[in-house]
């Protein structure tokens, strides 16, 4: 019989338990070093704890545009509303859908809930409007003054049907040539009901050369460039009112984003197109020119609105010659325009993949019969949140005292291992969500706070496995070190698989599931990852050192281990049955 190999360790030995011991420390270092660094040394609280209002949102399209509702257009439609809740000064607001067709809106306290409704409810309002005047967003100082500063065209915008080039906006339209201008977008007839009217060529002269004596304008007018004077593109409160109740047959001023942080300020005349008559827009890459740009297809109204309005402002100087695309009362493009263009449009300039597909998702959802129906609207106060966040609290306490108990009573000495695995359980979930709220907009609401809690018994689940497994190699009649060995092979599949039904579960919860059920299936599935970490880098590597010593390894009465406590057998001990040597049989002994 060949002799055993030197260094062959049992199946499932460990050597190093010191290795997986410092691995999580410092894993558990870095992410509380991390939280500490972010300034977000809480997580972030949901609406039922935090106070707020929750609004639910289903998509409705118009019979046979039923295709309308798919993913694409669902993610636009929550971009579009966040920026309006965002518009509201709303500091954490929640948008995301749920399901195929609902949205979730959370906006925390302080938000006017009629205000809030009006904003998330309506379809997005998408216009086509030519721009009068232009100039940097801050107010001026009286509403004679000249224009100061430039505002160059949003980085996205020269649209063309042949060629396109970029044109800076020039700081040219004055008092009185905007004066003008309003004057003759007033007198205009009002547009059809199709929107395909528009101010004449006439309404919009060009702001070059020296001012001319201009007839005063009319209440309305001077109202509107008074508008535009104190107008501060740099007030989001600003921004968002600027457009607010503005019929469409009406001009308008409105802001729009040049740069990250930079915002110019427009006076723009009554829409001309609107986005209904968009029949398709999305941003392609021009392998040509290798640039991106974006691609605009028109109804069969939609290019007799857009050529006439095009023809007209082909004909003028920057900035009379752009049209502003409208969203919601603020300017996300403002082109200019050098021929007449008709049933298709190209937009150039300095766009990026994501700028480009950004702004064609815009468009075509100006254009899709996407509208929402508020399903419900719930106002939850913080008080309310804070006595049921208490509540649960205390039975959580309830839940791991009583855990506890039990495996003190039951377990003696091991139990410490289980209080100290749950220990650092509890902290790298608390850590993680801390950082996950900032990171990906996670907030801990009350059904998370029961996935946590569920997650009690979970882990400790994983405890008793292996230590029920160890105390059946004990009961064979093996030592504490070989047992502990040879247990965990059985015990962590055991535990795997346990984990592995638990996870699952908790994913198919998060993806079918609606509202706030999704905190719940989310914790549950967090936690039950944790726990898979803990017991392979935390609780084994423990009860290998733990049985290097003498309390554990001896079966100490008081350390859960006692082989008499355990019924253990004596040791198997094998015995030879001898046999006669070969040759003839004695009669006698016969």
């Amino acid at each position: 019989m060949a002799a055993p190999k030197k260094g062959r360790r049992p199946a499932g030995g460990q050597s190093r338990p010191g290795r997986a011991l410092a691995l999580i420390l410092i894993a558990m270092v870095a992410l509380t070093g991390g939280m500490f660094w972010s300034g977000h040394t809480t997580p972030r609280l949901g609406i039922d704890l935090a106070g707020g209002t929750s609004i639910t949102l289903k998509a409705k399209a118009d019979p046979g545009q039923e295709s309308a509702v798919n993913e694409t257009n669902m993610n636009t439609a929550v971009d579009i509303i966040e920026r309006r809740v965002n518009g509201l000064g709303v500091s954490e607001a929640e948008v995301q859908t749920q399901g195929r067709e609902n949205i979730i809106v959370n906006i925390p306290r302080g938000t006017n809930e009629k205000q809030a409704r009006e904003q998330v409810g309506t379809t997005a309002q998408l216009y086509f409007r030519p721009v009068l005047a232009v100039t940097n967003g801050a107010p001026q100082a009286a509403p004679t003054a000249t224009p100061s500063g430039s505002a160059s065209p949003k980085p996205s915008a020269t649209p063309s049907g042949a060629t396109a080039g970029e044109k800076p906006a020039t700081p040219s339209a004055t008092a009185s040539t905007q004066g003008r201008a309003l004057t003759e977008a007033l007198k205009a007839p009002s547009p059809t009901p199709t929107g395909s009217a528009s101010p004449s060529p006439s309404a919009t002269p060009k702001a070059t050369g020296t001012p001319q004596a201009t007839p005063t304008p009319d209440a309305a007018t001077a109202a509107l460039e008074q508008k535009f004077t104190a107008l501060n593109c740099l007030d989001p409160k600003q921004r968002t009112a600027a457009g607010q109740g503005v019929k469409p047959s009406e001009p308008t001023v409105a802001c729009g984003e040049d740069a990250p942080g930079v915002w110019s300020k427009y006076i723009l005349g009554p829409a001309e197109v609107e986005g209904r008559d968009v029949d398709d827009a999305k941003g392609a890459f021009d392998q040509q020119r290798g640039m991106w740009i974006v691609t605009m297809d028109f109804t069969d109204g939609g290019s007799k609105k857009f050529q006439s309005i095009t023809s007209k402002l082909s004909q003028q100087s920057d900035p009379q010659n752009r049209f502003a695309i409208v969203l919601d009362g603020e300017v996300v493009s403002a082109p200019s325009v050098r021929q007449t263009l008709s049933a298709s449009a190209e937009i150039s300039g300095s766009f990026n993949q994501q700028s480009a597909q950004d702004l064609g998702n815009i468009l075509s959802y100006g254009a899709l019969p996407l509208s929402f129906q508020t399903q419900s609207v719930d106002t939850v106060t913080a008080a309310l949140g804070g006595e049921q966040l208490e509540a649960g609290l205390i039975a959580g306490a309830i839940g791991l005292g009583l855990v506890i108990l039990y495996l003190v009573v039951y377990y003696r000495g091991l139990s410490l291992v289980a209080i100290l695995s749950l220990g650092v359980s509890a902290l790298l979930t608390y850590v993680i969500m801390s950082l996950l709220g900032p990171a990906i907009g996670f907030a801990l609401n009350l059904p998370a706070v029961c996935g946590a809690i569920v997650a009690i018994g979970i882990t400790a689940d994983s405890f008793i496995v292996y230590f029920e497994r160890i105390r059946d190699e004990l009961r064979e009649g093996r030592t504490l070190r070989p047992a502990v060995e040879r247990a965990w092979p059985r015990a962590r599949r055991t535990i795997l698989v346990s984990d592995f039904v638990s996870f699952l579960a908790a994913a198919v919860l998060f993806i079918v599931t609606v509202g706030k059920v999704q905190g719940f299936a989310f914790t549950l599935g967090l936690t039950t990852l944790l726990d898979i970490v803990v017991v392979f880098l935390f609780t084994k590597p423990v009860m290998t050192l733990l049985a290097r010593t003498k309390f554990f390894g001896d079966g100490h009465p008081w350390s859960g281990l006692d082989p008499k406590r355990l019924g253990a057998k004596p040791p198997l001990r094998r015995t030879r049955r001898t046999t006669a040597p070969a040759g003839p049989v004695d009669p006698k002994e016969a």
